[in-house]
């Protein structure tokens, strides 16, 4: 269908749109008319991704001098390949409505392992094992070596790439990571390096979160990325925990040990080299390490001299790592500000804070003149070099905890000395600076207005829509109590009475004779989902195998779902399973979450990332680890609801979620269908529920839905109504 949205013609690839979408691409155009950032949150299962990728192309299209581009982040290669998938079936149809002059080039960049196609390279187990394999063919000096020797090794779709030169392009079209290997295949390139090269040139580009927001890898990857892109950040709920993990860095006993190996191997490698090799600099072409999260005045400065040689750099690296051994031989827990470990590390080593921001662009040349090529195997000495520029380069956000052991494991010696990021803006802030519009949208972000907070910025646009449902296919209970009236929680104090637990096991029990198909049983840790099954076991209440790895047991659960059985699956909240995997139609016809999946709040890094907040952005420890908790609970049942021809209930298993702090917190899409009758339910009123709703749903429904009440709209329904009723209708 074809439709205006003021001056833009939206060319969407259905017969029909969902009310919701178009206010939501009403929302966009607005966003995007401003040259601002936005925050949108869209019900799962509404065609939040299909929407976006048809009015931003459409946008585009109605300004053809402007060179936007659309960078799109996903969280998973999964998540990559459906959206350009959607891509393609939208590319096709405006092809056909405007011709093929309006062909655009739209690919998705992943790393070596997923795109690789030589196969000696690609069957190495892990990403950084391919990465060095395929810098040990195709490195420059390698090359070099190889046109003396024809014994040396290398890579022929690379070669072949090098050779056809300005001639390596992709036609126009829309490429899946799939689709690419394939053409690299057939013309006998390097999908990867052809990839990268393509980047600069595409209308839309699809990658990771990581490709944008760790410096490391933005630096190399997305510097060429013009102002004019509009940058969505999709299934973004865990934004800032994503910005932090970006920026923190920890060391343990392992990495030292390994960083004294590495600089001992690169050592020989200097003294089996020539004299004028021992003094480097910056200018070196092969980018495969970028400085992480350095400012450009910076970077502007000159590099200090007493690290210019490799052999004085090697000893401040030393002094370094024996500095941070000593600092790990401790009993206690020690906290320290970034500014306060420099003084000591000054007055203890010697080194200044200025040597150490170039440590890790030091390394960086200094591995590329001595020619390494096995960098997989320098891991530990790059993040050494990682911890000491950020602790050089930042005086406020952060943190350097020294824990000896795991507070959990307190019998096991294991220490770890760890460069918290407490401040998620500081990974994101580059990302606002530098894009025209940034679009941060998830089926999750209640409550909403803690983002701009978490992330320091202002968005022009900031808003919920709900879902519009013919009928009520979404059933979420608040149950509190078992049959016995006893009440259930997974509070610290209650988790472990038998009482309890027997209840929790017999809500499984009870809701697995009512419920025909799978239910989905998420739980709020690894060590409780253990101790339960373990309990329910030897009570009789539940047999259990043998743990298995999660593809297998899903791939065991949707047969026992499709051969009419049924089944349940156990999970975590915070997990894979949690957040990337879709338990739609009979998969998942009930979502039970049991207890409030808080983080743990003894964690010395929480507790100064709680501090930092409250300090800086007058966030409440409360209000924080509230919405951290319910954002993660809403994550898990909305698992259950992919589409709106889908139906499923949730039941959030906890006395805590009857509380108005805690439940107002949910998604207002699960909010609206959560009745006051059912804020309170012990488990045979929440049977009695469960039987009246499935009943309902296997009735037969208009999927338009009443004149009064569209939720399927044609292209006449959307020209017929105003924008005044679109807007009441998702309001």
């Amino acid at each position: 269908m074809k439709f205006q949205i003021e001056d833009v013609t939206v060319y969407f690839p259905y017969d029909h749109i969902y009310p919701e979408q178009y206010c939501y691409m009403i929302e966009l155009k607005r966003t995007l008319d401003a040259k601002g950032h936005c925050l949108l949150e869209m019900p799962t299962g509404t065609g939040k991704t299909i929407a976006l990728l048809s009015l931003i192309t459409s946008y585009c299209l109605s300004k053809p001098q402007s060179p936007m581009k659309l960078i799109y982040c996903t969280r998973t290669v999964h998540e990559m390949e459906k959206t350009l998938a959607e891509l393609k079936i939208l590319h096709n149809y405006q092809i056909k409505h405007l011709g093929p002059q309006v062909r655009i080039l739209a690919i998705g960049l992943s790393s070596r392992k997923n795109l690789c196609v030589n196969p000696t390279v690609v069957a190495a187990e892990n990403r950084d094992s391919v990465d060095a394999g395929c810098r040990k063919l195709t490195a420059s000096w390698v090359r070099a070596l190889a046109s003396e020797n024809p014994d040396v090794a290398m890579c022929e779709f690379f070669e072949n790439y090098e050779k056809a030169a300005s001639a390596a392009v992709l036609p126009p079209g829309v490429y899946t990571l799939q689709e690419l290997r394939a053409f690299g295949k057939e013309k006998g390139w390097c999908p990867y390096f052809l990839a990268r090269h393509m980047v600069q040139f595409a209308n839309v580009v699809v990658y990771s979160y990581q490709y944008l927001l760790d410096p490391k890898v933005a630096g190399i990857i997305s510097k060429e990325m013009q102002k004019e892109s509009v940058v969505v950040f999709d299934e973004a709920h865990n934004i800032d925990n994503v910005c932090i993990e970006a920026l923190s860095v920890s060391v343990r006993r392992q990495t030292l040990e390994g960083a004294t190996w590495n600089l001992s191997r690169i050592s020989q490698e200097i003294d089996s080299r020539t004299p004028s090799i021992l003094l480097f600099y910056n200018a070196v072409t092969d980018n495969w390490l970028s400085n992480p999260a350095l400012p450009d005045d910076i970077l502007k400065e000159a590099v200090p001299g007493n690290i210019r040689r490799a052999e004085h750099f090697l000893h401040v690296l030393r002094r370094l790592v024996q500095y941070l051994s000593g600092r790990l031989d401790t009993e206690n827990v020690e906290k320290e500000s970034p500014v306060g470990f420099v003084a000591s590390l000054s007055s203890h080593a010697g080194i200044d804070q200025k040597t150490l921001k170039f440590c890790y662009d030091r390394l960086h040349s200094l591995m590329l003149t001595l020619e390494i090529t096995d960098t997989d195997e320098f891991l530990h000495i790059q993040t050494i070099c990682d911890f000491a520029t950020l602790v050089g380069t930042y005086g406020r956000g952060f943190s350097i905890i020294i824990e000896p052991f795991d507070e959990r494991m307190p019998h096991i010696p294991d220490p770890v000395l760890q460069l918290s990021c407490h401040d998620a803006s500081l990974a994101i802030k580059p990302v606002f600076d530098r894009f025209q519009s940034v679009l941060i949208t998830s089926g999750t972000l209640s409550p909403i207005d803690l983002y701009p907070r978490l992330l320091n910025f202002h968005p022009v646009v900031s808003r919920s829509f709900t879902m519009s449902l013919t009928r009520d296919c979404i059933c979420p209970m608040v149950l509190t109590r078992g049959s016995d009236q006893l009440p259930v929680s997974t509070k610290f104090d209650m988790r472990s009475d038998p009482g309890v637990v027997r209840n929790y096991g017999k809500l499984l029990l009870e809701m697995v004779s009512v419920v025909p198909d799978g239910i989905v049983c998420f739980f709020v840790s690894y060590s409780y989902m253990d101790g339960i099954i373990n309990t329910w076991n030897d009570s009789g209440i539940l047999k259990t195998q043998d743990v298995v790895e999660t593809t297998l047991a899903l791939d065991n659960y949707r047969r026992a779902c499709d051969s009419g059985r049924g089944a349940v699956f156990f999970s975590v909240a915070r997990g894979k399973v949690a957040e990337g995997i879709d338990f739609d139609r009979h998969y998942g016809r009930l979502v039970i979450m049991i207890g409030v999946p808080f983080q743990y709040t003894l964690s010395k890094i929480l507790l100064a990332r709680l501090e930092y907040l409250r300090d800086t952005f007058q966030i409440k420890e409360g209000d924080f680890l509230t919405f951290d908790a319910l954002r993660q609970a809403a994550q898990c049942v909305g698992r259950v609801i992919r589409s709106k021809a889908d139906y499923g209930m949730m039941i959030f298993a906890d006395k805590r979620y009857s509380r108005h702090d805690k439940r107002s917190k949910l998604p207002s899409w699960i909010l609206s269908h959560l009745q006051d009758a059912n804020l309170n339910l012990s488990t045979d009123i929440a049977l009695h529920i469960a039987r009246e709703f499935l009943k309902k749903m296997a009735q037969p429904y208009d999927k338009t839905g009443s004149s009064d009440k569209k939720t399927l709209l044609s292209q006449e329904e959307l020209e017929k109504l105003g924008d005044g009723s679109m807007h009441e209708m998702s309001y």
